[in-house]
């Protein structure tokens, strides 16, 4: 699409009125006085009496329960830096969109202008009341994981980095389906990993807990190859720090099985591309460009399989496969938190999903991708497939109970 053309649309698009994308509505009849004496005074003061003698009637009578704060400082934004929380705001109201339109969940947008961790840990932790979950969204690593992790610890809320969490989801989902149509393992596999942020670290965290090793595990960084020899490395960084000397990514991609890329545009070139092992997997991840064009790549050699994360390639990564449905399972069954065992279950349903028949309804929504089976080009999932909300929110749901982090056992 020519970029101008989509500028002045999408501009339009935001403004039309009503402003943004989102608005609150009311769900309860307002009809007359009667009703709203029941909505306020003195009808209100009842409900409020019972969750005092019962807190977790609050998920009964009131919209806690179906209600997730989408919240950042905006210092991460898409690809476009640290914008700071005003500007973030069309990104998060957009996220409010995909809850609604996927799992038919609200959501209030939170931007917080904050300077430290600990400001915004704070700010979070005191308006937690009012949210059934937290979805945490483009801040900067390292101090999403900090944040992250002190919010779980204090919160007895499901409380989700989609940055993190997300996309490692997405791309171990699609790494097992394509590890298996190039004919290799996971455990086998070498993995080099570009973008050493919240996305790669959470994913190579991922690939970890469901088989990978972490011997066969490159991680780099704009400066290069995470080693131990490196200085003032964070400590999330360091969990990933290989022995030996730092080298570049032209001197760490021979004979690897697998890329991923979460950094920028061009890094991986042709002739890198033709060092890997027989049967690479590509995962050129940066938006809007990739670290290597699938028509490039493909001319490139004939046996690469390759995923990007936009929408006119086959193979889209795409977080919104996912944490609609983390959320919704989460929150049917009251989960205090979502853990690795939740995490895992989605991998694996996102994973079995892509292996099945394409629906008509699917074929018909991308008319563009003729070769729609399971292959090269089709191993994750389309966003469109209705089949995601079930099966992913159903395997959250049984994870959690299996795991002990539901309240309530609401399993189908």
């Amino acid at each position: 699409m020519d970029k101008e053309k989509l500028k002045l649309e999408a501009l339009a698009y935001h403004q039309r009125k009503p402003h943004g994308k989102i608005a609150t509505q009311i769900t309860k009849s307002t009809n007359n006085q009667y009703d709203l004496a029941l909505a306020y005074s003195p009808g209100v003061a009842e409900p409020v009496r019972e969750i005092v003698k019962n807190p977790e009637t609050v998920n009964i009578y009131t919209a806690k329960r179906n209600l997730v704060g989408v919240i950042t400082d905006g210092s991460a934004v898409l690809g476009l830096g640290n914008v700071g929380p005003l500007a973030a705001k069309p990104v998060m109201e957009g996220k409010a969109v995909l809850f609604k339109k996927f799992a038919d969940i609200d959501v209030f947008d939170i931007e917080i202008q904050s300077n430290s961790p600990s400001e915004f840990i704070n700010t979070v932790a005191r308006i937690s009341p009012t949210f059934g979950g937290i979805n945490l969204e483009d801040i900067k690593a390292p101090e999403c994981f900090e944040i992250e992790e002190a919010l779980k610890e204090q919160l007895d809320i499901p409380v989700f980095h989609d940055d993190q969490h997300g996309t490692a989801i997405i791309i171990a989902a699609g790494l097992l389906n394509a590890l298996e149509i190039q004919g290799k393992s996971l455990e086998n596999a070498k993995i080099v990993c570009i973008g050493a942020g919240a996305a790669g670290i959470a994913s190579m965290k991922l690939l970890l807990k469901i088989g990978a090793k972490k011997t066969n595990i490159f991680l780099l960084d704009s400066k290069g190859l995470i080693t131990t020899q490196r200085e003032n490395l964070n400590p999330y960084k360091f969990a990933f720090a290989c022995d030996g000397e730092a080298k570049q990514l032209d001197e760490v991609i021979p004979n690897a099985d697998v890329f991923v890329g979460l950094a920028t545009k061009d890094l991986l070139t042709p002739k890198m591309l033709l060092t890997m092992a027989a049967k690479p997997i590509v995962f050129a991840l940066s938006n809007p460009e990739p670290e290597i064009l699938p028509e490039i790549a493909l001319e490139t050699r004939d046996d690469v399989i390759i995923a990007t994360g936009r929408s006119d390639y086959p193979n889209q990564v795409n977080n919104v496969l996912c944490f609609p449905y983390m959320f919704k399972g989460a929150l049917s069954v009251g989960a205090n938190c979502i853990n690795d065992e939740m995490l895992i279950a989605a991998t694996h349903a996102i994973k079995d999903l892509a292996r099945e028949p394409i629906l008509d309804e699917v074929r018909q929504a991308y008319p563009n991708d003729l070769d729609m089976k399971f292959g090269k080009n089709y191993f994750i999932p389309k966003p469109l497939d209705p089949r995601l909300s079930d099966r992913v929110t159903n395997a959250v749901i049984k994870a959690a109970i299996a795991s002990k982090v539901a309240k309530e056992n609401n399993a189908s």
